[in-house]
Protein backbone atom coordinates (compact mmCIF):
# COMPACT_ATOMS: atom_id res chain seq x y z
CA UNK A 1 0.00 0.00 0.00
CA UNK A 2 1.43 3.41 -0.98
CA UNK A 3 0.71 6.81 0.44
CA UNK A 4 -1.39 9.05 -1.75
CA UNK A 5 0.25 12.39 -2.70
CA UNK A 6 -0.59 15.30 -0.46
CA UNK A 7 -3.14 17.72 -1.83
CA UNK A 8 -1.65 21.05 -2.92
CA UNK A 9 -2.11 23.87 -0.45
CA UNK A 10 -4.98 26.18 -1.39
CA UNK A 11 -3.98 29.46 -2.90
CA UNK A 12 -4.20 32.44 -0.62
CA UNK A 13 -6.96 34.89 -1.56
CA UNK A 14 -6.72 38.43 -0.17
CA UNK A 15 -9.15 41.31 -0.51
CA UNK A 16 -7.72 44.80 -0.09
CA UNK A 17 -10.44 47.37 0.43
CA UNK A 18 -11.32 50.84 1.70
CA UNK A 19 -8.53 52.66 -0.09
CA UNK A 20 -7.62 53.98 -3.53
CA UNK A 21 -6.34 51.61 -6.21
CA UNK A 22 -4.23 53.01 -9.04
CA UNK A 23 -5.50 51.06 -12.03
CA UNK A 24 -6.40 51.72 -15.62
CA UNK A 25 -9.32 49.30 -15.23
CA UNK A 26 -11.27 51.68 -12.98
CA UNK A 27 -9.91 55.11 -11.95
CA UNK A 28 -12.34 55.16 -9.02
CA UNK A 29 -11.49 51.67 -7.70
CA UNK A 30 -11.20 51.32 -3.95
CA UNK A 31 -10.62 47.58 -3.66
CA UNK A 32 -8.57 44.79 -5.22
CA UNK A 33 -8.76 41.00 -4.96
CA UNK A 34 -5.56 38.96 -5.19
CA UNK A 35 -5.74 35.22 -5.91
CA UNK A 36 -2.34 33.65 -5.25
CA UNK A 37 0.15 35.63 -7.30
CA UNK A 38 -2.37 37.30 -9.61
CA UNK A 39 -4.76 40.25 -9.53
CA UNK A 40 -8.22 38.71 -9.83
CA UNK A 41 -10.46 41.77 -9.64
CA UNK A 42 -10.51 45.53 -9.01
CA UNK A 43 -13.59 47.58 -8.30
CA UNK A 44 -15.73 49.59 -5.93
CA UNK A 45 -16.30 49.32 -2.21
CA UNK A 46 -19.90 48.28 -2.78
CA UNK A 47 -18.81 45.44 -5.04
CA UNK A 48 -16.13 44.43 -2.53
CA UNK A 49 -18.81 44.00 0.11
CA UNK A 50 -20.76 41.69 -2.17
CA UNK A 51 -17.80 39.40 -3.01
CA UNK A 52 -16.16 39.23 0.44
CA UNK A 53 -16.48 35.87 2.19
CA UNK A 54 -14.87 33.91 5.02
CA UNK A 55 -12.33 32.22 2.75
CA UNK A 56 -10.56 35.53 2.12
CA UNK A 57 -8.10 37.48 4.18
CA UNK A 58 -9.44 41.04 4.22
CA UNK A 59 -7.00 43.94 4.55
CA UNK A 60 -8.45 47.35 5.44
CA UNK A 61 -6.36 49.91 3.55
CA UNK A 62 -7.62 52.66 5.85
CA UNK A 63 -7.70 55.15 2.97
CA UNK A 64 -4.21 54.34 1.71
CA UNK A 65 -3.14 54.20 -1.94
CA UNK A 66 -2.47 50.80 -3.50
CA UNK A 67 -0.39 51.16 -6.67
CA UNK A 68 1.90 49.11 -8.91
CA UNK A 69 5.27 48.42 -7.29
CA UNK A 70 8.27 50.42 -8.42
CA UNK A 71 11.01 49.11 -10.69
CA UNK A 72 14.44 50.67 -10.27
CA UNK A 73 16.00 50.45 -13.71
CA UNK A 74 19.62 51.01 -12.62
CA UNK A 75 21.07 49.76 -9.34
CA UNK A 76 24.25 48.31 -7.87
CA UNK A 77 23.04 46.00 -5.14
CA UNK A 78 26.29 45.19 -3.34
CA UNK A 79 27.56 48.76 -3.59
CA UNK A 80 24.27 49.97 -2.10
CA UNK A 81 24.55 47.63 0.87
CA UNK A 82 28.12 48.73 1.50
CA UNK A 83 27.09 52.40 1.34
CA UNK A 84 24.20 51.85 3.73
CA UNK A 85 26.34 50.02 6.30
CA UNK A 86 29.63 51.86 5.76
CA UNK A 87 30.90 55.37 6.40
CA UNK A 88 28.39 57.83 4.95
CA UNK A 89 29.93 61.08 3.78
CA UNK A 90 27.11 62.97 2.07
CA UNK A 91 26.98 65.49 4.90
CA UNK A 92 30.65 66.47 5.04
CA UNK A 93 31.46 69.96 3.76
CA UNK A 94 35.26 70.12 3.90
CA UNK A 95 38.39 68.03 3.90
CA UNK A 96 38.68 68.54 7.66
CA UNK A 97 35.15 67.23 8.22
CA UNK A 98 35.88 64.23 6.03
CA UNK A 99 39.01 63.38 8.01
CA UNK A 100 37.10 63.78 11.28
CA UNK A 101 34.42 61.41 9.98
CA UNK A 102 37.03 58.80 9.06
CA UNK A 103 38.65 59.07 12.47
CA UNK A 104 35.32 58.81 14.32
CA UNK A 105 34.28 55.81 12.24
CA UNK A 106 37.50 53.98 13.06
CA UNK A 107 37.08 54.71 16.78
CA UNK A 108 33.51 53.39 16.70
CA UNK A 109 34.71 50.24 14.95
CA UNK A 110 37.70 49.68 17.23
CA UNK A 111 39.18 46.26 16.77
CA UNK A 112 38.28 46.08 13.09
CA UNK A 113 41.22 45.72 10.73
CA UNK A 114 39.65 45.55 7.28
CA UNK A 115 39.46 48.47 4.85
CA UNK A 116 37.34 51.48 5.75
CA UNK A 117 34.65 51.67 3.08
CA UNK A 118 32.88 55.01 2.71
CA UNK A 119 30.71 56.74 0.15
CA UNK A 120 29.06 60.01 -0.80
CA UNK A 121 31.51 62.92 -0.55
CA UNK A 122 30.98 65.71 -3.07
CA UNK A 123 33.59 68.46 -3.14
CA UNK A 124 31.36 70.60 -5.40
CA UNK A 125 29.34 71.40 -2.25
CA UNK A 126 32.41 72.45 -0.22
CA UNK A 127 33.45 76.07 0.22
CA UNK A 128 37.04 74.95 -0.36
CA UNK A 129 37.12 71.96 -2.74
CA UNK A 130 40.70 71.02 -1.78
CA UNK A 131 40.88 67.29 -1.06
CA UNK A 132 42.86 65.71 1.78
CA UNK A 133 46.11 63.92 0.96
CA UNK A 134 46.67 60.18 1.07
CA UNK A 135 48.87 60.62 4.15
CA UNK A 136 46.19 62.64 5.96
CA UNK A 137 43.59 59.96 5.26
CA UNK A 138 46.04 57.30 6.44
CA UNK A 139 46.62 59.12 9.74
CA UNK A 140 42.91 59.70 10.32
CA UNK A 141 42.27 55.97 9.90
CA UNK A 142 45.09 54.97 12.23
CA UNK A 143 46.85 53.04 9.48
CA UNK A 144 43.83 51.14 8.16
CA UNK A 145 43.34 51.07 4.40
CA UNK A 146 40.68 53.52 3.24
CA UNK A 147 38.47 53.63 0.13
CA UNK A 148 35.95 56.49 -0.07
CA UNK A 149 33.88 56.60 -3.25
CA UNK A 150 32.75 59.96 -4.57
CA UNK A 151 28.97 60.43 -4.77
CA UNK A 152 29.03 59.49 -8.50
CA UNK A 153 31.22 56.40 -7.82
CA UNK A 154 33.46 57.33 -10.76
CA UNK A 155 36.38 58.28 -8.55
CA UNK A 156 37.47 57.75 -4.96
CA UNK A 157 39.80 58.93 -2.24
CA UNK A 158 42.36 56.37 -1.07
CA UNK A 159 44.84 56.13 1.75
CA UNK A 160 48.56 55.56 1.29
CA UNK A 161 48.39 51.93 2.39
CA UNK A 162 45.53 51.10 0.01
CA UNK A 163 47.34 52.79 -2.87
CA UNK A 164 50.40 50.66 -2.15
CA UNK A 165 48.55 47.36 -1.77
CA UNK A 166 46.49 47.99 -4.91
CA UNK A 167 49.57 48.88 -6.93
CA UNK A 168 48.18 52.21 -8.12
CA UNK A 169 51.52 53.81 -8.94
CA UNK A 170 51.69 54.46 -12.67
CA UNK A 171 48.13 53.35 -13.47
CA UNK A 172 45.89 55.50 -15.67
CA UNK A 173 43.98 57.88 -13.42
CA UNK A 174 46.57 58.02 -10.64
CA UNK A 175 48.17 61.45 -10.37
CA UNK A 176 49.72 60.77 -6.97
CA UNK A 177 47.02 62.52 -4.97
CA UNK A 178 44.29 60.95 -2.90
CA UNK A 179 41.68 61.06 -5.70
CA UNK A 180 41.94 58.23 -8.23
CA UNK A 181 39.99 57.84 -11.47
CA UNK A 182 39.69 55.46 -14.43
CA UNK A 183 41.98 52.40 -14.23
CA UNK A 184 43.47 53.40 -10.89
CA UNK A 185 39.99 53.71 -9.41
CA UNK A 186 39.03 50.27 -10.69
CA UNK A 187 42.16 48.76 -9.13
CA UNK A 188 41.55 50.52 -5.81
CA UNK A 189 37.93 49.37 -5.67
CA UNK A 190 38.87 45.77 -6.41
CA UNK A 191 41.54 45.78 -3.74
CA UNK A 192 39.27 47.31 -1.09
CA UNK A 193 36.35 45.05 -1.93
CA UNK A 194 37.98 41.65 -1.67
CA UNK A 195 35.10 40.33 0.40
CA UNK A 196 34.01 36.74 1.12
CA UNK A 197 30.71 35.49 -0.29
CA UNK A 198 28.90 35.69 3.05
CA UNK A 199 29.84 39.38 3.38
CA UNK A 200 28.69 40.10 -0.18
CA UNK A 201 25.41 38.36 0.46
CA UNK A 202 24.92 40.27 3.71
CA UNK A 203 25.44 43.59 1.93
CA UNK A 204 23.02 42.53 -0.81
CA UNK A 205 20.39 41.54 1.74
CA UNK A 206 20.73 44.96 3.35
CA UNK A 207 20.14 46.68 0.01
CA UNK A 208 17.19 44.48 -0.93
CA UNK A 209 15.52 45.12 2.42
CA UNK A 210 15.95 48.88 1.88
CA UNK A 211 14.39 48.58 -1.58
CA UNK A 212 11.40 46.57 -0.32
CA UNK A 213 10.78 49.08 2.47
CA UNK A 214 10.52 51.79 -0.19
CA UNK A 215 8.01 50.07 -2.46
CA UNK A 216 10.31 48.44 -5.03
CA UNK A 217 9.35 45.06 -6.46
CA UNK A 218 12.20 44.77 -8.97
CA UNK A 219 15.75 46.07 -9.42
CA UNK A 220 17.83 46.08 -12.59
CA UNK A 221 21.30 45.07 -11.40
CA UNK A 222 23.95 46.73 -13.58
CA UNK A 223 26.93 44.49 -12.88
CA UNK A 224 30.22 44.84 -14.72
CA UNK A 225 33.78 43.53 -14.36
CA UNK A 226 35.13 46.91 -13.22
CA UNK A 227 32.48 47.09 -10.46
CA UNK A 228 32.34 43.57 -9.05
CA UNK A 229 33.17 39.97 -9.74
CA UNK A 230 31.16 37.33 -11.56
CA UNK A 231 30.58 35.79 -8.13
CA UNK A 232 28.99 39.06 -7.06
CA UNK A 233 26.64 38.85 -10.07
CA UNK A 234 25.84 35.21 -9.36
CA UNK A 235 24.92 36.02 -5.76
CA UNK A 236 22.67 38.88 -6.89
CA UNK A 237 20.90 36.76 -9.50
CA UNK A 238 20.57 33.96 -6.93
CA UNK A 239 18.00 35.94 -4.96
CA UNK A 240 15.51 35.00 -7.68
CA UNK A 241 15.46 31.37 -6.52
CA UNK A 242 12.30 32.03 -4.50
CA UNK A 243 13.69 31.17 -1.09
CA UNK A 244 13.68 34.77 0.12
CA UNK A 245 10.94 37.39 -0.03
CA UNK A 246 12.88 40.13 -1.82
CA UNK A 247 12.45 42.29 -4.93
CA UNK A 248 13.13 40.54 -8.22
CA UNK A 249 16.60 41.02 -9.67
CA UNK A 250 16.77 41.89 -13.37
CA UNK A 251 20.45 41.10 -14.05
CA UNK A 252 22.76 42.67 -16.64
CA UNK A 253 26.48 42.22 -17.24
CA UNK A 254 28.46 45.05 -18.82
CA UNK A 255 31.33 43.29 -20.60
CA UNK A 256 32.54 44.22 -24.08
CA UNK A 257 32.04 41.62 -26.84
CA UNK A 258 34.04 41.71 -30.06
CA UNK A 259 31.90 39.26 -32.06
CA UNK A 260 28.79 37.13 -31.87
CA UNK A 261 30.90 34.13 -30.82
CA UNK A 262 32.67 36.16 -28.18
CA UNK A 263 29.37 37.47 -26.81
CA UNK A 264 28.06 33.92 -26.54
CA UNK A 265 31.20 32.79 -24.75
CA UNK A 266 30.81 35.61 -22.21
CA UNK A 267 27.23 34.56 -21.56
CA UNK A 268 28.18 30.90 -21.25
CA UNK A 269 30.89 31.73 -18.72
CA UNK A 270 28.74 33.71 -16.30
CA UNK A 271 27.04 30.74 -14.68
CA UNK A 272 23.72 32.64 -14.53
CA UNK A 273 21.30 33.96 -17.11
CA UNK A 274 21.40 37.70 -17.77
CA UNK A 275 19.11 39.94 -19.77
CA UNK A 276 21.93 41.33 -21.84
CA UNK A 277 25.49 42.58 -22.08
CA UNK A 278 24.41 46.08 -21.12
CA UNK A 279 24.37 48.49 -18.23
CA UNK A 280 27.60 49.94 -16.93
CA UNK A 281 29.78 49.14 -19.90
CA UNK A 282 31.35 52.57 -19.87
CA UNK A 283 31.69 54.67 -22.99
CA UNK A 284 32.55 57.58 -20.69
CA UNK A 285 32.47 58.60 -17.04
CA UNK A 286 30.64 61.22 -14.98
CA UNK A 287 30.18 64.98 -14.89
CA UNK A 288 31.19 65.20 -11.22
CA UNK A 289 34.54 63.46 -11.71
CA UNK A 290 35.05 65.30 -15.05
CA UNK A 291 35.32 61.97 -16.89
CA UNK A 292 32.13 62.28 -18.97
CA UNK A 293 33.18 62.82 -22.60
CA UNK A 294 32.22 66.31 -23.80
CA UNK A 295 32.32 68.07 -27.17
CA UNK A 296 33.70 71.17 -25.45
CA UNK A 297 35.85 71.87 -22.40
CA UNK A 298 34.56 71.65 -18.86
CA UNK A 299 33.67 75.17 -17.79
CA UNK A 300 35.66 74.87 -14.56
CA UNK A 301 38.60 72.98 -16.12
CA UNK A 302 39.73 74.52 -19.43
CA UNK A 303 41.45 71.98 -21.64
CA UNK A 304 39.63 69.01 -20.09
CA UNK A 305 36.93 67.20 -22.07
CA UNK A 306 36.63 63.98 -20.11
CA UNK A 307 37.36 60.45 -21.26
CA UNK A 308 36.08 58.09 -23.92
CA UNK A 309 36.74 54.51 -22.84
CA UNK A 310 35.50 52.72 -25.97
CA UNK A 311 36.12 53.52 -29.62
CA UNK A 312 33.25 53.76 -32.09
CA UNK A 313 34.46 50.53 -33.72
CA UNK A 314 34.53 48.66 -30.38
CA UNK A 315 31.06 49.86 -29.45
CA UNK A 316 29.73 48.97 -32.92
CA UNK A 317 31.13 45.43 -32.75
CA UNK A 318 29.46 44.98 -29.35
CA UNK A 319 26.10 46.23 -30.61
CA UNK A 320 26.30 44.06 -33.72
CA UNK A 321 27.21 40.94 -31.75
CA UNK A 322 24.36 41.37 -29.29
CA UNK A 323 21.92 42.21 -32.09
CA UNK A 324 22.83 38.97 -33.85
CA UNK A 325 22.12 37.04 -30.65
CA UNK A 326 18.87 38.96 -30.13
CA UNK A 327 19.91 40.22 -26.68
CA UNK A 328 20.19 43.70 -25.27
CA UNK A 329 23.41 45.62 -25.52
CA UNK A 330 23.99 48.96 -23.94
CA UNK A 331 26.40 51.44 -22.47
CA UNK A 332 26.88 53.90 -19.67
CA UNK A 333 26.98 57.22 -21.53
CA UNK A 334 26.62 60.71 -20.07
CA UNK A 335 28.44 63.36 -22.10
CA UNK A 336 27.42 64.63 -25.54
CA UNK A 337 30.64 63.43 -27.18
CA UNK A 338 30.17 60.05 -25.54
CA UNK A 339 26.65 59.90 -26.94
CA UNK A 340 27.95 60.84 -30.39
CA UNK A 341 30.23 57.81 -30.23
CA UNK A 342 27.38 55.52 -29.15
CA UNK A 343 25.13 56.79 -31.94
CA UNK A 344 27.84 56.42 -34.56
CA UNK A 345 28.31 52.87 -33.30
CA UNK A 346 24.61 52.20 -33.83
CA UNK A 347 24.95 53.35 -37.43
CA UNK A 348 27.90 51.02 -38.03
CA UNK A 349 26.16 48.08 -36.36
CA UNK A 350 23.03 48.66 -38.46
CA UNK A 351 25.12 48.74 -41.62
CA UNK A 352 26.63 45.39 -40.63
CA UNK A 353 23.63 43.40 -39.37
CA UNK A 354 20.63 45.45 -40.54
CA UNK A 355 18.69 48.23 -38.90
CA UNK A 356 15.71 46.01 -38.13
CA UNK A 357 17.86 43.55 -36.19
CA UNK A 358 19.38 46.40 -34.19
CA UNK A 359 15.93 47.80 -33.38
CA UNK A 360 14.51 44.39 -32.49
CA UNK A 361 17.21 43.71 -29.89
CA UNK A 362 15.86 46.48 -27.65
CA UNK A 363 19.19 48.04 -26.73
CA UNK A 364 19.39 50.44 -23.80
CA UNK A 365 21.65 53.35 -22.92
CA UNK A 366 22.14 54.30 -19.29
CA UNK A 367 21.96 57.96 -18.13
CA UNK A 368 22.19 59.85 -21.50
CA UNK A 369 22.31 63.10 -19.59
CA UNK A 370 23.48 65.51 -22.31
CA UNK A 371 21.53 65.06 -25.56
CA UNK A 372 20.50 67.57 -28.21
CA UNK A 373 17.57 67.27 -30.64
CA UNK A 374 19.61 65.57 -33.35
CA UNK A 375 20.93 62.94 -30.96
CA UNK A 376 17.46 62.32 -29.55
CA UNK A 377 16.11 61.77 -33.06
CA UNK A 378 18.82 59.18 -33.72
CA UNK A 379 17.96 57.37 -30.48
CA UNK A 380 14.33 57.21 -31.54
CA UNK A 381 15.29 55.82 -34.95
CA UNK A 382 16.88 52.77 -33.34
CA UNK A 383 14.26 52.36 -30.57
CA UNK A 384 16.98 52.64 -27.94
CA UNK A 385 15.60 52.84 -24.41
CA UNK A 386 17.07 55.56 -22.22
CA UNK A 387 17.44 54.55 -18.58
CA UNK A 388 17.67 57.86 -16.69
CA UNK A 389 18.03 59.01 -13.09
CA UNK A 390 15.77 62.00 -12.33
CA UNK A 391 17.27 62.80 -8.94
CA UNK A 392 20.53 63.70 -10.69
CA UNK A 393 18.76 66.85 -11.87
CA UNK A 394 17.20 67.52 -8.47
CA UNK A 395 20.62 67.32 -6.78
CA UNK A 396 22.88 68.94 -9.36
CA UNK A 397 20.76 70.75 -11.95
CA UNK A 398 19.73 74.06 -10.42
CA UNK A 399 21.31 77.37 -9.50
CA UNK A 400 25.07 77.29 -8.95
CA UNK A 401 25.14 73.54 -8.40
CA UNK A 402 27.40 70.93 -9.98
CA UNK A 403 26.08 71.10 -13.56
CA UNK A 404 26.41 74.88 -13.63
CA UNK A 405 29.95 74.65 -12.28
CA UNK A 406 31.04 71.98 -14.74
CA UNK A 407 29.00 72.92 -17.83
CA UNK A 408 27.77 76.50 -17.57
CA UNK A 409 24.78 77.17 -19.86
CA UNK A 410 25.02 73.65 -21.29
CA UNK A 411 23.30 72.43 -18.13
CA UNK A 412 19.96 73.38 -19.71
CA UNK A 413 20.38 70.43 -22.07
CA UNK A 414 20.83 67.94 -19.26
CA UNK A 415 18.34 65.11 -18.63
CA UNK A 416 15.87 66.16 -21.36
CA UNK A 417 12.95 64.00 -20.26
CA UNK A 418 10.17 65.90 -22.05
CA UNK A 419 12.22 65.95 -25.25
CA UNK A 420 12.74 62.19 -25.07
CA UNK A 421 9.00 61.64 -24.70
CA UNK A 422 8.13 64.05 -27.49
CA UNK A 423 10.48 62.25 -29.89
CA UNK A 424 9.16 58.80 -28.99
CA UNK A 425 12.30 57.60 -27.22
CA UNK A 426 11.37 54.84 -24.73
CA UNK A 427 12.42 55.96 -21.25
CA UNK A 428 12.57 54.30 -17.86
CA UNK A 429 13.81 55.61 -14.54
CA UNK A 430 16.01 54.53 -11.69
CA UNK A 431 18.30 55.74 -8.93
CA UNK A 432 21.79 54.45 -9.80
CA UNK A 433 21.92 53.63 -6.09
CA UNK A 434 24.14 54.21 -4.16
CA UNK A 435 24.60 57.42 -6.19
CA UNK A 436 21.09 58.54 -5.20
CA UNK A 437 18.86 56.90 -2.56
CA UNK A 438 16.13 54.35 -3.12
CA UNK A 439 13.33 56.93 -2.83
CA UNK A 440 10.95 56.47 -5.78
CA UNK A 441 8.54 59.30 -5.03
CA UNK A 442 11.44 61.76 -4.79
CA UNK A 443 12.39 60.57 -8.25
CA UNK A 444 8.85 61.10 -9.56
CA UNK A 445 8.88 64.58 -8.01
CA UNK A 446 12.19 65.35 -9.73
CA UNK A 447 10.55 64.69 -13.11
CA UNK A 448 7.62 66.92 -12.26
CA UNK A 449 9.85 69.71 -10.94
CA UNK A 450 12.76 69.47 -13.40
CA UNK A 451 15.05 72.50 -13.02
CA UNK A 452 14.51 73.26 -16.72
CA UNK A 453 10.74 73.86 -17.03
CA UNK A 454 10.84 72.85 -20.70
CA UNK A 455 11.85 69.32 -19.68
CA UNK A 456 9.25 68.76 -16.95
CA UNK A 457 6.86 65.85 -17.38
CA UNK A 458 3.65 64.91 -15.59
CA UNK A 459 3.63 62.84 -12.44
CA UNK A 460 1.67 60.17 -14.32
CA UNK A 461 4.31 59.91 -17.07
CA UNK A 462 7.03 59.79 -14.43
CA UNK A 463 5.18 57.12 -12.45
CA UNK A 464 4.78 54.96 -15.54
CA UNK A 465 8.48 55.44 -16.25
CA UNK A 466 9.24 54.11 -12.76
CA UNK A 467 6.85 51.14 -13.00
CA UNK A 468 5.53 49.61 -16.22
CA UNK A 469 8.32 51.07 -18.38
CA UNK A 470 10.93 49.41 -16.18
CA UNK A 471 9.51 45.98 -16.98
CA UNK A 472 9.30 46.82 -20.67
CA UNK A 473 12.88 48.08 -20.76
CA UNK A 474 14.00 44.72 -19.41
CA UNK A 475 11.90 42.94 -22.05
CA UNK A 476 10.03 41.16 -19.28
CA UNK A 477 8.08 38.18 -20.64
CA UNK A 478 4.77 39.06 -18.95
CA UNK A 479 3.33 42.04 -20.87
CA UNK A 480 0.93 42.80 -18.01
CA UNK A 481 3.68 43.47 -15.46
CA UNK A 482 3.56 46.93 -13.94
CA UNK A 483 -0.19 47.42 -13.95
CA UNK A 484 -3.02 46.34 -11.68
CA UNK A 485 -5.73 44.80 -13.83
CA UNK A 486 -7.28 41.31 -13.73
CA UNK A 487 -4.70 38.77 -14.84
CA UNK A 488 -1.68 40.95 -14.02
CA UNK A 489 0.99 39.94 -11.49
CA UNK A 490 0.07 40.95 -7.95
CA UNK A 491 3.12 43.17 -7.46
CA UNK A 492 2.28 46.41 -5.68
CA UNK A 493 2.92 48.74 -2.79
CA UNK A 494 0.58 50.47 -0.36
CA UNK A 495 1.24 54.09 0.58
CA UNK A 496 0.06 56.43 3.31
CA UNK A 497 -0.78 59.65 1.48
CA UNK A 498 -1.97 63.09 2.50
CA UNK A 499 -3.80 63.91 -0.75
CA UNK A 500 -4.36 62.41 -4.21
CA UNK A 501 -4.40 64.56 -7.31
CA UNK A 502 -3.29 64.92 -10.93
CA UNK A 503 -0.01 66.83 -11.36
CA UNK A 504 1.25 67.99 -14.74
CA UNK A 505 3.59 70.69 -15.98
CA UNK A 506 0.89 72.43 -18.05
CA UNK A 507 -1.90 73.97 -15.97
CA UNK A 508 -4.36 73.77 -18.88
CA UNK A 509 -3.96 70.01 -19.00
CA UNK A 510 -4.22 69.73 -15.23
CA UNK A 511 -7.59 71.49 -15.16
CA UNK A 512 -9.00 68.90 -17.55
CA UNK A 513 -7.26 65.90 -16.01
CA UNK A 514 -8.79 66.53 -12.59
CA UNK A 515 -12.28 66.54 -14.08
CA UNK A 516 -13.97 63.19 -13.28
CA UNK A 517 -14.88 62.83 -16.96
CA UNK A 518 -11.17 62.45 -17.80
CA UNK A 519 -11.13 59.19 -15.77
CA UNK A 520 -7.49 59.82 -14.83
CA UNK A 521 -6.14 57.72 -11.90
CA UNK A 522 -4.84 59.89 -9.08
CA UNK A 523 -1.36 59.92 -7.55
CA UNK A 524 -0.02 61.38 -4.29
CA UNK A 525 0.37 65.14 -4.10
CA UNK A 526 4.12 65.71 -4.24
CA UNK A 527 4.28 69.49 -3.94
CA UNK A 528 4.46 69.31 -0.13
CA UNK A 529 8.01 67.97 -0.25
CA UNK A 530 7.10 64.91 1.82
CA UNK A 531 7.29 61.45 0.31
CA UNK A 532 4.41 59.05 0.94
CA UNK A 533 5.23 56.43 3.58
CA UNK A 534 5.37 52.81 2.43
CA UNK A 535 3.06 50.57 4.43
CA UNK A 536 3.29 47.32 2.47
CA UNK A 537 5.21 45.88 -0.49
CA UNK A 538 4.06 42.71 -2.28
CA UNK A 539 5.64 40.90 -5.23
CA UNK A 540 3.70 38.15 -7.04
CA UNK A 541 1.41 37.89 -4.04
CA UNK A 542 4.29 37.49 -1.55
CA UNK A 543 4.79 40.09 1.14
CA UNK A 544 8.25 41.67 1.00
CA UNK A 545 7.76 44.40 3.59
CA UNK A 546 5.11 45.46 6.08
CA UNK A 547 5.25 48.46 8.37
CA UNK A 548 2.67 46.97 10.70
CA UNK A 549 0.23 49.83 10.16
CA UNK A 550 -2.25 47.68 8.21
CA UNK A 551 -4.11 44.84 9.90
CA UNK A 552 -6.41 42.11 8.73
Amino acid sequence: MTDSPAAPAPRKVTLYRNGSVYTAADPFATAMLVDGDTVAWVGSEQAATSIADSSMEVIDLQGALLAPGFVDSHVHVTETGIALDGLQLAGVRSAAELLDAVAAFCVSASGANGPVLGHGWDESTWTDPTLPSRAEIERAAGGRQVYLSRVDVHSALVSSSLAASAGLDGLDGDAGGSQVKRGAHTAARRSARQLPADALRSYQRRALAEAAANGYVALAEMAAPHIGSVEDLQLAAGWNDGRDAVPEILPYWGELATSQEHAQSILDGLGVSVLGLAGDLNIDGSIGSRTASLRGDYTDAPGERGNQYLSVAEAAAHLAACSQLGIQAGFHVIGDAGLDAALDALDLAAAEVGEQRVRAAGHRFEHVELADAAAISRLARYSVTVSAQPVFDALWGGGDSLYQQRLGSRRLGMNPFASFYAAGVPICFGSDTPVTPLRPWSSVRACLQHTNPAEQISARAAFLGHTRAGWRAARYPNPMAGQLVPGAPASFAVWEVEELMVQVADGRVQSWSTDPRARTPLLPALDTGNDPACLLTVRDGQELYASGALGA
